[in-house]
């Protein structure tokens, strides 16, 4: 059992005077009161802080022991309550934002230079893991803020939207075999565990236009560098495909997803969250310049 402030400091007020009764007036409380709060105390302790007598009260060897340490416990608790406080109404402190490596890419160098200049006493760690399992992670409070692709909806999450994206087949300036689709030799670069790609490679089937030839990789950024050397037809989000001037393939199969920024409700009072969440939605009126 961990004492409370308010006792400690009724008992500092004892130790001071040595009388329950002029202590408890001093405090403005009653006596049984006061009786009751060193009750307390000693029962936190495991031991007598006091010993009673007809002109009042005096210290214990243990009581003088607890005398020696209370103040410091009270300017401990100030301290903790104070930066306690200033995480709920000051942008500072340490806080996680996990997102997929190529969503990180694409928005927090948007996002993180103006934010950390503006609140220099803010730290940020970023954490990169599949959208899946940042949401995970934002559920089980391991990770404050995310930027995940298609979440699941769940009651203790806040769910923000930021932008809309679009999957599809791509292809850089070349005109090898590798990159016709209707070509024998054509070859697609894609990351087969994402959901998405796994829509679209069921529809390339269904069509009959699947490639026979496949170069997995479980990085969207190497698959669109190689498209962008001509090693093949990619499956990417246009965001990163317009980065690297690709062109779509026409009449290409498409997954739709919708990129959120998500937080827990128990963080909707963290005012360093809300800041951050919101300067990431800022980004959608500030669309990335045009390469030229």
């Amino acid at each position: 059992m961990i004492p409370s402030s308010t006792d400690l400091t009724y008992f500092l007020e004892v130790a001071n005077l040595l009388n329950l009764s002029r202590a408890a007036e001093t405090i403005g409380i009653s006596q049984p009161s006061l009786t009751l709060a060193m009750q307390r105390l000693e029962t936190a302790v495991g031991t007598a802080i006091l010993i009673r007598h007809k002109r009042g009260v005096s210290l214990t060897k243990a009581g003088k022991q607890l005398l020696l340490h209370a103040r410091k416990l009270l300017q401990q608790w100030d301290t903790i309550k104070s930066e306690t406080l200033a995480s709920v109404h000051e942008v500072q402190g340490s806080f996680k934002i996990g997102c997929h490596p190529s969503v990180a890419l694409y928005f927090l160098p948007r996002v993180l230079g103006d934010l950390l200049e503006s609140y220099p006493d803010l730290e940020i760690h970023l954490k990169h893991d599949s959208s899946r399992k940042v949401t995970e992670q934002i559920i089980n409070l391991s990770v404050d803020i995310g930027i995940v692709v298609n979440p699941v909806k769940h009651p203790d999450l806040v769910i923000k939207k930021l932008d809309d994206d679009r999957i599809t087949l791509w292809k850089g300036q070349g005109q090898r075999a590798i990159q016709d689709i209707h070509s024998s030799q054509a070859l697609l670069i894609c990351d087969p565990d994402l959901m998405q790609t796994q829509a679209i490679l069921r529809k390339l089937k269904k069509a009959g236009t699947l490639p026979s030839r496949l170069l997995t990789t479980n990085s969207l950024e190497v698959i669109a560098e190689l498209t962008a050397n001509n090693c093949g037809i990619g499956i990417l989000p246009e965001k990163i495909a317009r980065s690297k001037h690709l062109n779509p393939l026409p009449k290409a199969p498409n997954y739709d997803d919708e990129i959120c920024v998500l937080y827990h409700g128990s963080n909707r009072d963290i005012k360093a969250i809300q800041m951050i969440v919101e300067s990431i939605r800022k980004i959608l009126t500030k669309k990335p310049k045009a390469h030229q």
